[in-house]
């Protein structure tokens, strides 16, 4: 009887101390990785969270360098002003076209280049190094190198598209209103197509060989491995390269700036060059911060869209 009571007042004074030991593994497991990323999430909330918030609210001020005084909130007024500006709907009109076109050709180029380095051919490596060779040039550096191709005068472009027909005659490509966004078009398609190459081509090399001898043992022709095995592989692939090339193409103010500057006549302005040209030009950073929050809004919307479609494509 002793021995009874004494086991049942052990079970006694253990059983209320289990929920005790579970809520503190629970918090060890909950508190431990926060603790561990936390230089990390301090990082992170200090170099890109903060800088968001004071730039999100700047495009709530009045913040004009050469009017200091007119400072202060003013609520939406920005984004009323924004919503009637000319400029703003002609850059967004050419920021779709400049990143529709960009994100297109080089992906296409991108594909076809990886699945020529995937398969075995004499001089492969040395392919691959003179392939990845534009992604490794600076930016400046490469629209500096695209405008002089593009100038009617030294450059060979005009002359060469003249001599195949395509040209009346060699003239300024980039002065021209029509066809000036084909300039940064053609440079941003080179410097680009590496990216596409690469990721897609690691892509490739994770799939497994037996599907596609699985299949040629089946009398499937090459374009039916192709849409069969190979597509439904880089389908998830194709999703992230695309969302993220085409968020940076649509950041992206480097060759613009420095072939055209977003002339002539606004033909070549874009949401980001924009953006730099009312900030450091005009020195009026609550409408720069503005238009800056409209892309975002854009950009947010857009990756949201591709992200539910992947999840659609993975479920298929």
């Amino acid at each position: 009887m002793e021995g009874r009571a004494v086991i049942a007042g052990v079970k006694k004074s253990v059983v209320p101390r289990r929920p005790r030991a579970r809520r503190s593994l629970y918090l060890h497991y909950l508190v431990e990785p926060f603790a561990y990323l936390s230089p990390a999430i301090v990082l992170i909330g200090t170099v890109m969270l903060i800088p968001l918030a004071v730039g999100i609210s700047y495009s709530f001020q009045s913040l004009d360098l050469l009017r200091p005084f007119n400072s202060g909130w003013v609520g939406f007024q920005n984004y009323l002003a924004l919503w009637g500006d000319k400029k703003f709907w002609i850059a967004l009109e050419n920021t779709l076209f400049w990143t529709f076109w960009s994100v297109t050709l080089q992906f296409l180029l991108g594909l076809g280049l990886a699945l020529l380095l995937n398969r075995p051919f004499f001089g492969k490596r040395l392919f691959q190094a003179l392939v990845f060779l534009p992604w490794a040039v600076p930016t400046f550096l490469s629209a500096l190198t695209w405008a002089w191709l593009f100038n009617p005068v030294i450059g060979p472009l005009p002359h060469w598209l003249a001599k195949l027909g395509l040209l009346d005659e060699p003239f300024n490509i980039l002065g021209d209103p029509t066809l000036a966004m084909w300039g940064p078009i053609v440079a941003n398609v080179w410097f680009g197509v590496p990216f596409f190459a690469i990721t897609l081509l690691a892509a490739l090399q994770s799939i497994p060989g037996e599907l596609y001898e699985a299949a040629e043992i089946d009398g499937a022709s090459g374009w039916q491995c192709f849409t069969r095995i190979t597509l439904p592989f880089l389908a998830p692939m194709i999703a992230i390269t695309v969302m993220l090339r085409t968020i940076w193409i649509a950041n992206f103010a480097d060759l613009i700036f420095v072939m055209t500057g977003g002339g002539p006549a606004n033909s070549t302005q874009i949401l980001s060059t924009y953006i730099f040209t009312t900030a450091f030009k005009k020195l009026d950073f609550a409408y720069a911060s503005t238009i800056a929050v409209a892309l975002l809004l854009i950009l947010l919307t857009y990756s949201g869209i591709v992200m539910w479609l992947r999840k659609k494509l993975i479920k298929i």
